[in-house]
């Protein structure tokens, strides 16, 4: 079970095109401003949607895993510096099973940014290997309120269903993961085993 919850915590990982205008009584070329947060989150979105169609499509394991880790790697990149440091620093104090820094690190993490799905993934993950439970599930839900999408999250959300022996829970988790990622490792084998047990009642 960990090890699919650490899946959901592992995540891997634009800068505008320049242009020019011409200043007033000006022939030379200024450089343009950089463009607004809001347009370069709407470009982000963009590639993300179009990485997210080809997943679906992925017509076997292989090129979906490269398009999930493509997809990864770019919720991995906060836009700051600092953050990319510490959410580093972060998951190597997680692999030296040093789970309370991480949980501190990232702390820091979400408080320089608090919209960044993945630091809250990654939050998520250390509460779980600290036996937190409720506060990995609390993360999670911080995870899919920004980025419904995060198929590792809704991986994460259905093996803590699954500990508390809340399966229909855990099989509506596990089937929202696949739709995002049809491929994605092990949860189909837990969707098929859990499937006609919760089906089959009356729910």
């Amino acid at each position: 079970m960990r090890r699919l919850v650490l899946l959901a915590g592992s995540v891997l990982l634009a800068a505008a095109a320049p242009s020019a205008s011409l200043g007033q009584g000006d022939l030379r070329l200024k450089p343009a401003s950089p463009p607004a947060a809001g347009e370069r989150e709407a470009g982000r979105r963009a590639t993300l949607d179009d990485l997210f169609g080809r997943l679906a499509g992925a017509k076997d394991e292989t090129e979906a895993k490269g398009v999930a880790n493509l997809i990864e790697r770019r919720w991995s990149r906060s836009g700051s510096d600092t953050a990319d440091l510490l959410m580093t620093r972060a998951s190597e104090a997680i692999q030296a099973k040093e789970h309370a820094l991480g949980v501190e690190l990232l702390d820091r993490v979400i408080a320089l940014k608090p919209d960044w799905a993945e630091a809250w993934n990654r939050r998520a993950t250390a509460f779980f290997l600290l036996d937190d439970v409720a506060s990995s599930m609390a993360d999670l839900r911080q995870v899919l309120a920004r980025e419904p999408r995060h198929f590792g999250a809704w991986a994460g959300l259905g093996h803590i269903y699954m500990s508390a022996g809340d399966k229909t829970r855990a099989l509506e988790a596990y089937r929202k993961a696949l739709t995002l990622h049809p491929h994605i490792e092990s949860v189909r084998p837990l969707v098929d085993k859990l499937a006609p047990e919760i089906d089959g009642r009356d729910i």
